[in-house]
């Protein structure tokens, strides 16, 4: 069963709160640009291209209901989050269709098509890749949840699932948020898709053991020569796969591709509050005294990839702009 985590209703934005996941499902109604930015900022919605989608509605409600300076709400939408480029790209569109006087609502609303379709085509592309009985490894959470349906990395996985391939999945934690554990486990659940739950630490184990086929990932932003920023410890597990000789793919919609970067080193790299890796939940779990970092995304090169899933098709890191010209 499918999930969906917004829908436009015209003069509001419902917005499914990923926060309260698996425990409750949770319904927002998100009626000013300024409850969408909250919402973004504070992880009610996450995910590159949902975020993308959902600023696009932000937008809608700031400039054509409440008749706010476009200016001001381009800005606030856009300093929510700073490295998700779906955010800054979906922005443009629609400052771009303002300009040309064109109906936000419609654009918004073509985003979100567009995003779904993209990740119904990566699906096709990226089953073609994974072989029959895979058992294959994710991090974080990069189904129907982070996108506008159907997802990026796990849109993937579940293509290749109504294949009938015979998969499964081993699901990292993807600690301090646990969007692996939360959401993408409940997602999986939804689809009947045999999966079991892993602390991020015991990837290494399996697949010196031989349990893991290969490792299939989102991302937050990719660069003109195929550098992709995704959630901490992505890179991590890259560089798993080189020692092991296991394929590491990254799937991504062309809306994440920056071409204006050239390298992961000039990626802005957002830094959380320290209370999100002091706490799980609502409970704490290390002193109140201590300070921690907590970095949300991590940079993976190019040369660690084995290749780019996108909607156009399947690309060598080093070819991904070659995406943006089909």
């Amino acid at each position: 069963m499918e999930v969906k985590p917004f829908y436009w209703k015209g003069d509001y934005l419902l917005l499914l709160d990923q926060r309260k996941l698996p425990r409750e499902e949770i319904w927002l109604e998100l009626r000013t640009y300024e409850d969408v930015a909250k919402a973004i900022k504070d992880m009610a919605v996450r995910g590159a291209p949902a975020i993308g989608c959902t600023a696009a509605y932000g937008f809608v409600l700031g400039i054509k209901l409440q008749r706010e300076n476009p200016e001001e709400v381009y800005e606030t939408l856009k300093n929510t989050r700073p490295t998700a480029y779906n955010l800054f790209w979906a922005l443009e569109r629609m400052m771009k269709a303002l300009r040309e006087n064109r109906d936000l609502e419609e654009e918004a609303k073509s985003i979100e098509k567009e995003d779904y379709e993209a990740n119904k085509k990566m699906g096709e592309y990226g089953s073609q890749l994974i072989p029959k009985g895979a058992k294959i490894l994710t991090h974080c959470n990069t189904g129907a949840l982070a996108t506008a349906g159907w997802g990026t990395a796990l849109g993937v996985i579940r293509s290749t699932h109504y294949a009938g391939k015979d998969i499964f999945v081993w699901v990292d934690e993807t600690r301090p948020y646990l969007q692996g554990s939360r959401l993408t486990a409940w997602e999986l659940l939804k689809e009947g898709i045999p999966h079991k739950i892993i602390t991020d630490s015991t990837t290494g184990f399996l697949m010196r053991k031989g349990l893991v086929d290969l490792v299939i990932v989102g991302a937050d932003r990719i660069t003109a020569r195929g550098d992709v920023a995704n959630k901490i410890g992505t890179y991590s597990l890259a560089v798993l796969c080189k020692e092991h000789g296991i394929p590491f793919y990254v799937a991504a919609p062309t809306s994440t591709i920056d071409p204006d970067i050239e390298k992961g080193e000039d990626i802005v790299i957002e830094e959380r509050s320290a209370k999100e890796v002091k706490s799980c939940g609502d409970c704490l779990i290390a002193p109140e005294e201590s300070d921690a970092l907590h970095i949300a995304f991590d940079v993976t090169p190019a040369n660690l990839i084995s290749a780019i899933i996108t909607e156009k098709g399947v690309f060598k890191p080093y070819e991904i702009l070659n995406a943006l010209k089909g």
